[in-house]
């Protein structure tokens, strides 16, 4: 059996899609490299060139809603672990999540070497930690731990996903084109995003400047679509409409997208489609912004309680996005015209 190289990132997709360049790292060796993920992952992971598989994995300490802890799931996983031949596993993670518990079913699935960022002593769960808080991109993040473990970067670094020549065909009526705005309004984290009134005047703006729209979602963020969309001829409202790969089609045939704080910034990114972030500063835009892809960051990263990692915001007034304008969407958008990255795309 050959020697695998474990990837590991537990939680949402935009984490999975910025973990992209540290799987390409371990991909480099030409050993086998498999993506550990949680389901709110899988998906991205899928997407992700360089992959010989995808393991999925609910675990307990990143879910972030209460579950059932079961000594069984942890069996199963260390037994994957093992069937794989893994030898060495990079953990990614971010600052407020310990790699420890990982560590320590990695270590009883006979993995030999690990490495990961760590604020705790690790003993001898980790070879290779990383101490501290590296103030660096979530991207430069995950390759300080595959240099660790002694893996050249990939000789560009920026994202890349597999989204298909052929097949998940765009949903009917939404051409592609430079004037194709795509508004993203949902994030997994409601504070992570700016509220469906701006939105919605932000949409209307954007089609205001003749500009056809695409307001996109999850299946369960249909009303927010809806609301966002309203009656515009120039609006499709493709809530729940799309895959993560067709959503990846859409916008890589786009002039950019137009988001908060969530996933489909970094899929843009991925298909090299310029960003306007709409970035409430719960978490550092320095760290999490659209990666090396062209981008504006709108809302005010200087607010006293930015960092606060809220879920959501429990002032009266978002202050940190309230301000943000339908008027200064559009001047964003219009600053990226024409921006696109073209050799982003795998």
């Amino acid at each position: 059996m050959s020697r695998a190289t474990l990837v590991a990132r537990l939680d949402n997709a935009g984490d999975v899609l910025l973990a992209g360049p540290a799987v390409r790292a371990a991909a480099g060796t030409g050993d086998p490299v498999h993506l550990l993920c949680g389901p709110r992952g899988r998906e991205a992971a899928r997407l992700l060139p360089g992959l010989a598989g995808v393991v999925v994995h609910r675990a307990p300490w990143i879910a972030p809603d209460p579950m059932a802890v079961r000594p069984e799931d942890s069996a199963a996983l260390v037994d994957q672990v093992r069937a794989l031949g893994t030898w060495r596993a990079a953990i990614l993670g971010s600052s407020h999540q310990s790699p420890l518990p990982l560590a320590l079913l990695l270590r009883w699935a006979g993995v030999a070497e690990i490495a990961a960022v760590s604020h705790e002593h690790a003993g001898s769960l980790l070879d290779h930690r990383i101490p501290g808080d590296p103030d660096v991109h979530e991207v430069e993040r995950g390759l300080l731990v595959t240099r660790a473990l002694g893996l050249a970067d990939p000789a560009d670094d920026r994202l890349r996903v597999d989204i298909g020549l052929e097949g998940d065909p765009l949903p009917v009526g939404v051409e592609p084109g430079e004037d194709l705005v795509v508004v993203h309004p949902g994030a997994s984290v409601p504070a992570r995003t700016m509220g469906p009134r701006q939105w919605r005047d932000a949409v209307r703006a954007l089609s205001r400047t003749g500009r056809r729209i695409a307001v996109t979602g999850g299946g369960e963020e249909k009303r927010l679509t809806a609301f966002v969309s309203g009656d515009d001829r120039l609006v499709s409202d493709l809530g729940g409409r799309t895959t993560l790969r067709q959503l990846g089609r859409l916008l890589a045939g786009a002039g950019a997208l137009v988001t908060g704080n969530t996933g489909p910034a970094h899929l843009a990114a991925a298909v090299g489609t310029p960003v306007v972030a709409v970035f409430p500063p719960t978490v550092p835009a320095s760290r999490w912004r659209p990666w090396r892809v062209p981008h504006v960051v709108l809302g005010d990263q200087s607010v006293p309680c930015a960092g606060c990692r809220a879920r959501r915001c429990p002032l009266a007034e978002q202050v940190c996005v309230s301000g943000v304008s339908a008027g200064d969407v559009v001047s964003a958008t219009d600053r990226l015209a024409g921006a696109r990255s073209p050799e982003a795309t795998a």
